[in-house]
């Protein structure tokens, strides 16, 4: 699908690619990666996408994640370290060079996948980093040997980089650590409208938070005037909304330029993403 003048190529980007960038944290390799490592799914997560920042102080983790529990990243990111950082981040790779070859079959070691790495990674090679640790710290990983994994390398970068440019717009509007969650996570005054959510209790069982906590949280936007409770839960305010939409387009302008002239290697991505969503491994999704 090629945008329109209107439509944000960034958007466009972040919405192709992320199919194919989570299945690191939802495959069926998961759970033997774990156990290789002898971590849980907590400290896997937390070691193998913070692997590259080495073994800093946990705070570090904290504000580079930025809406998890301090408390569950310390914990996390030190089991991690004892575990080996650089160990975790191998093992990672090896699950998902693993899923991928699965998934993707006979096109596996497509020359398709040998183009496409090498596009993304020039795109990622030109990423400013100055303000973006976590994206910094992935852009100095070292790169894979497979195709399918400098794909996924390349891409993980320019998300982690969308992602760091997500926390300034969130920093700007005053929406910190778990309120930023439980701010997207509401309601929005327009029932028509779709986006991606992932729900209290998935968002309360991955970033270590209790359910006085989310109360607390939602106090806190009401209180600002952004959010109003409703029976099933709380809503945006029109404040709120406004706010929710030029937090969206900020994040978006941020990457728009970098995504200038990449509609057509978007397109020719399409079908190793479309692989992996009818993989049927993903949240929402069912084996086709």
């Amino acid at each position: 699908m090629t945008p329109t003048a209107t439509e944000s190529l960034a958007r466009l980007a972040y919405e192709t690619l992320e199919p194919f960038h989570v299945l690191a944290y939802f495959n069926p390799g998961l759970g033997r990666a774990q156990e290789d490592t002898g971590l849980d799914g907590h400290a896997f997560y937390v070691g193998a996408r913070g692997a590259p920042l080495g073994p800093c102080a946990a705070p570090v983790v904290s504000a580079a994640f930025y809406n998890f529990n301090p408390e569950l990243i310390a914990k996390s990111w030190n089991a991690a370290i004892d575990a080996g950082l650089d160990r975790v981040h191998e093992r990672r790779h090896a699950m998902l060079d693993d899923s991928l070859r699965e998934i993707l079959g006979d096109s596996a070691d497509d020359a398709l996948l040998d183009e496409l790495a090498s596009e993304y990674t020039e795109l990622a090679a030109g990423l400013p980093l100055g303000g973006r640790p976590l994206t910094a710290a992935w852009a100095s990983a070292p790169i894979p040997d497979t195709p399918r994994l400098r794909l996924w390398q390349a891409t993980a970068i320019l998300r982690e980089w969308r992602g760091d440019n997500h926390i300034a717009a969130l920093v700007l509007h005053g929406l910190n650590g778990f309120d930023a969650a439980v701010f997207h996570e509401a309601q929005l005054p327009d029932p028509e409208v779709k986006r991606r959510v992932m729900g209290k209790r998935v968002v309360l069982l991955t970033r270590g938070y209790s359910e006085q906590d989310w109360e607390d949280s939602v106090d806190r936007l009401v209180e600002a005037g952004l959010a109003e409770r409703v029976d099933d839960g709380h809503r945006l305010t029109a404040q709120g909304a406004a706010v929710y939409d030029d937090i969206e387009a900020t994040t978006d302008a941020a990457g728009e330029s970098r995504w200038a002239g990449t509609a057509e290697l978007l397109e020719r991505t399409r079908p190793i993403v479309k692989a992996v969503i009818e993989a049927g491994v993903l949240p929402g999704t069912r084996r086709r």
